[in-house]
């Protein structure tokens, strides 16, 4: 068999399992709140129905088998497109978005944490439908995989199979695929909790202070507000964008700085490179606003380091109008659509390692000239790449961009204007939200055709899921024996 469906099977049972006891959360929320608790009610008992059936399939084959490869890309693919369908559910029965190809759109930018919305009227919204959009970020950005395997210890799955889908240069923190999720899953809800608290410190209620700490941990950008962070205070915007940047940090980083060893964090490569990249372009921008806009130069400097760590981590939450700025600031901003964050992290995008390796790649090529028979090793957190490693990396740089311009080029053919095709398939692969063009902070999605935004949430699931992982699936060689 080229795919083993009992063991996808029992991944997905698993996963819905989970999924329904959010949705038992949030129908109580709504409850709570006083409104319609019935869209949750009715989406959980789908979501559970659909669960005891892929158990049942599950069941009937009791012998242990490893999973290999190919199961593993098929139960990445097919858990994301199904969790987007269920999580779409709430919002047409409750009918806050009673076009399905919308809902879909709003579902599968929260579970890829890409934020991007089609909603124009975020807060006359039931609160219970508010929660469950940025809910969806915080489930997307710990990785649903991650979930399920922490509560799946039967499962024999060797290796980092699934968990390694998102980040091709994941450092190991333990040999054990439990002990990694486990870990993961704590720092995470340690910055969830943290971030919580210093929001409630700066006046902001309870519920959009989970909600903006969801989808700030997460990277993923959802607001129930609907000038996203615009209106609250200094000091809130400042909170934001510290725990934005924390987010797009490797994982694995916070993991070494609870246990202070801070020789490792040193030695990590990918984290000076994204410091040092943010810092670049946060100052260049608050450089542009202060001489050439005359902004005071703290809000200058809020705002360009707001934006540009919103934009590189892929979080996408918005404090000004870029588009207002001069070229050179949102040409800036258009450009760090295609940087991402950290490794490792919740953040999209093509990521910092494969940049810094990259550049690594044009630096000793420049050496090499200068040295025609040098042997120059390439190195990254102190381990020397080997050349199929490198080459697996140039490769998806270079099928990422191929991947944009296509999608750009479909955008464009269906006669939206350059700035936004482009920028809205820039950010959409990167899971980022907002663009420029008609689809900048101030705007949405909701003004394009059903196919348009069909062909984006395509592209954020490629984008989430790293390309590869997705198109091997249409591959004649992945189906055969």
């Amino acid at each position: 068999m080229i795919i083993n469906f009992h063991f996808v099977a029992k991944i997905l049972s698993r996963m819905l399992s989970i999924i329904t006891l959010f949705l038992f959360f949030c129908a109580g929320l709504a409850y709570y709140y006083q409104e319609q608790a019935m869209p949750f009610i009715l989406s959980l008992v789908i979501t559970f129905a659909f669960s005891v059936c892929f158990f049942l399939v599950s069941r009937r084959k009791k012998e242990e088998q490893s999973m290999n490869k190919k199961d593993a890309y098929f139960t990445v693919t097919i858990s994301w497109v199904i969790i987007a369908l269920i999580g779409s559910l709430p919002y047409l029965f409750s009918q806050s978005i009673p076009s399905f190809t919308n809902a879909f759109f709003e579902s599968m930018s929260g579970f890829t944490t890409t934020g991007a919305s089609i909603l124009t009227d975020i807060e006359s919204l039931p609160k219970s439908i508010l929660f469950w959009r940025s809910l969806t970020h915080w489930i997307g950005g710990i990785g649903i995989i991650v979930l399920v395997i922490i509560v799946m210890p039967s499962l024999q799955i060797g290796g980092y199979q699934l968990f390694t889908m998102e980040s091709s240069l994941h450092d190991k923190i333990k040999p054990k695929i439990k002990a990694v999720g486990n870990r993961l899953l704590l720092i995470y809800l340690l910055l969830t909790f943290v971030e919580i608290v210093l929001l409630l410190f700066g006046g902001m209620n309870l519920f959009e202070s989970v909600c903006h700490a969801f989808g700030t941990v997460a990277t993923g950008g959802f607001s129930p507000k609907n000038d996203s962070i615009a209106s609250y205070s200094p000091y809130i915007q400042y909170v934001i964008t510290l725990f934005m940047l924390l987010a797009g940090m490797n994982f694995v980083v916070h993991y070494y700085l609870l246990k202070r060893d801070f020789k490792k964090i040193k030695q990590n490569d990918e984290l000076k490179f994204y410091l040092f990249v943010v810092a670049l372009v946060g100052l260049l921008i608050t450089a542009t606003l202060f001489f050439k806009m005359h902004k005071p130069l703290e809000l200058s400097f809020r705002e360009a380091f707001f934006q540009v760590i919103s934009i590189i981590t892929c979080t996408g939450f918005a404090t000004t109008d870029y588009l207002q700025w001069p070229v050179f600031g949102w040409a800036l901003i258009f450009a760090a659509m295609f940087l991402g964050g950290s490794t490792g992290s919740t953040a999209g995008g093509i990521k910092m390692a494969r940049h810094l390796v990259l550049v690594k790649n044009i630096k000793n090529t420049f050496r090499q000239l200068m040295s025609r028979h040098a042997v120059i090793p390439l190195r990254l957190n102190q381990h020397t790449i080997s050349t199929e490693e490198n080459n697996t990396i140039l490769s998806f740089i270079f099928i990422y961009n191929i991947v944009f311009l296509i999608g750009s080029f479909s955008l464009l053919f269906l006669g939206i204007d350059g700035k936004t095709a482009a920028s809205s398939v820039a950010t959409c692969m990167a899971g980022i939200g907002p663009g420029i063009g008609t689809v900048g902070p101030v705007s949405n999605f909701a003004h394009l055709p059903d196919i348009a935004n069909n062909i984006l949430s395509i592209l954020m699931l490629l984008g989430r899921l790293e390309i590869y992982t997705v198109i091997v699936l249409f591959t004649p060689r992945f189906w055969k024996p």
